[in-house]
């Protein structure tokens, strides 16, 4: 319960409010035997009239029914809160991860944390609480007016009930692990089913829809298993409470006529301890229901904390986090590295004492074979990752000084898939810089050749580009990402592999572009081809997450025996 409180403590006033109407509509109810006992004793006196204890079981019933009515709105309304709270707060939390975390978990899990497991803390949070209270307070309360109206009789519901509660009392827990499978076997469902939808070209491409198919269905038959079993419990637990109310009515008609029979009992109170027996079905089935909302939402809020012990980046901006602008450095290096060494796994060094710095407004590329760790500079500049040893300085200032917001709002970042997101062109190319005028806008889109592009668009910069942009090709998706990447004006341009995917024209005026980017900021760039390796000012070869030589094309041709060999293979065979 004390894990349930954080998400209801804001609305806990509204949830008091609900527990008070709820009692007060367990207390109308709990009248109403009583009343139909007057009702019956008035038609059993020929001198006494039964208006007036007919009108108060109407009013009785009716009270009930309405503040019943206005509780459960309340707390479906307060429920919804909560699971907007819980949704906003884990999606908040996932987008400020560590991309360290964030590589290692399946990106369906992580969903269906934010869309199932929050659904069913939505009912333990409000639903299962208050009915479990309320019911028993409810159950309390009618056994005290069952042993007002006979103690014989209310001594044998005890001992009926009491053998059904020790069941339920052992059903509880496994309900909870049973729930706990449960959610995280829907996880993996959405874990498999978005790794074949998010690769289904590839899926189709390799005639592959079957197998994915198989490795769905798995996933899904294992979700099946555990719903069921917790179908099972909930099963038991609802005919248990069921089996307890009917049992217990069958023993307490036949010890009740017996005493009736014998003069000991009349035949109002039975029939009004009776009313009581069919008024517990109420409070049993809510403590029983209540119960088992209750062990279904802890479950996920297990599942939910466990996102709040995943690292986050601390100094991630947020929407009051200011950006600061700073002026381009000028006689320092834009970029140093000075020793850096990097391992995703400590058995697994992939950068060495890397020394290399980047001068302003020039062009540096970076080779080296697969593997060698370029991409890996790149996740370090950006902040992706901490490097293990060593110092990286932006302008003149150890980047693990500066916050994240200000470090990577001096960077702009084209990535290899050059990802594109769904909306329109312009929201695409203003992601990085929403408040970019109109005039920067159009010479972006010049100065990344789109224009043509553009006017080929139904609807221009308004034109949708479907989901992650499959709706362009490879190049467009290339360009729009340069482009949104140099409308930020970046004191560093990072390219990775960027004109991979791009014709011999198209290259031809990307070279343009990062030379006239370099005029103004300084341009680190992966390559493989040849054209654009030769006309950075200064080559970076990478072997093995070594420098192993730094100089220009025509000093590397003729010093480097590896920058010899990719530029007469790999360079040339891409160029």
């Amino acid at each position: 319960m004390r894990r349930l409180l954080p998400y209801i403590r804001p609305y806990r006033r509204t949830v008091v409010l609900g527990i008070v109407l709820g009692l007060l509509a367990h207390a109308a109810a709990l009248a109403e035997p009583l009343a139909a006992r007057e009702v019956i004793q008035s038609l059993e006196d020929d001198g006494r009239s039964s208006l007036r204890p007919v009108l108060l079981l109407s009013g009785l019933v009716v009270i009930s029914g309405l503040l019943a009515g206005v509780q459960l709105w309340m707390l479906d309304r307060v429920a919804e809160r909560i699971a907007l709270g819980a949704r906003l707060k884990l999606t908040s939390r996932m987008l400020r991860m560590r991309v360290s975390e964030l590589d290692q978990r399946p990106l369906g899990d992580l969903l269906s944390r934010v869309t199932s497991d929050t659904t069913l803390l939505r009912g333990a949070a409000t639903t299962g609480i208050v009915e479990s209270f309320n019911g028993t307070i409810a159950l309390i309360g009618a056994i005290v007016l069952m042993g007002i109206l006979d103690v014989p009789l209310l001594l044998v519901t005890i001992v009926v009930l009491g053998i059904v509660t020790v069941g339920v009392a052992v059903v509880l827990p496994r309900i909870y692990r049973a729930m706990e499978r449960a959610q995280a076997a829907v996880g993996n469902l959405g874990s498999a089913l978005e790794r074949a939808m998010g690769a289904i070209r590839t899926v189709k491409a390799s005639g592959a829809e079957e197998r994915e198919l198989e490795m769905v269905k798995a996933s899904a038959t294992e979700a099946y298993d555990e719903g069921v079993e917790v179908a099972r419990y909930n099963a038991l637990l609802g005919v248990s409470s069921s089996f307890a109310v009917q049992l217990t009515f069958l023993a307490v008609l036949g010890v009740g006529g017996a005493r009736v029979a014998s003069g000991a009992l009349d035949v109002a109170t039975l029939i009004a301890f009776l009313l009581y027996l069919f008024f517990l079905i109420g409070p049993i089935t809510a403590l029983t229901m209540g119960a088992s909302q209750l062990q279904a939402g802890l479950a996920a809020v297990s599942r939910i904390d466990e996102i709040d012990e995943l690292d986050i980046e601390q100094d991630a901006p947020t929407a009051r986090t200011p950006i600061a602008v700073t002026p381009p450095c000028e006689r320092v290096p834009t970029v140093a590295f000075d020793r850096v060494s990097f391992a995703y796994r400590p058995d697994q060094p992939v950068l060495h004492e890397v020394s290399f710095s980047v001068p302003p407004t020039s062009q540096t590329a970076i080779v080296g074979p697969s593997g060698a760790g370029k991409t890996t500079l790149f996740a370090l500049l950006e902040r992706f990752y901490d490097p293990c040893g060593g110092t990286i300085e932006l302008c003149g200032t150890p980047m693990a000084d500066i916050p994240r917001a200000v470090s990577r709002a001096r960077i702009g970042y084209v990535e290899q898939e050059a990802p594109v997101l769904a909306g329109t062109l312009r929201e695409n190319l203003l992601y990085a810089a929403t408040d970019a005028s109109d005039e920067a806008l159009a010479a972006v889109i010049e100065e990344a050749q789109l224009g043509e592009m553009l006017s080929s668009m139904p609807e221009g910069l308004e034109t949708e580009t479907g989901d992650r942009g499959r709706t362009l090709s490879g190049g467009e998706r290339q360009r729009i990402a340069i482009a949104r990447a140099l409308l930020r004006r970046p004191d560093l341009l990072l390219l990775d592999e960027a004109t991979a995917q791009l014709d011999a024209a198209n290259e031809r005026a990307l070279r343009e572009t990062i030379a006239r980017a370099a005029r103004h900021c300084a341009v680190l760039v992966i390559a493989h081809r040849l054209s654009t390796v030769a006309a950075a000012h200064q080559i970076v070869v990478l072997d093995r997450g070594r420098v192993r030589a730094i100089g220009s094309h025509a000093e590397l041709i003729e010093g480097d025996e590896l920058y010899r060999e990719l530029a007469a293979t790999q360079l040339i065979a891409t160029g």
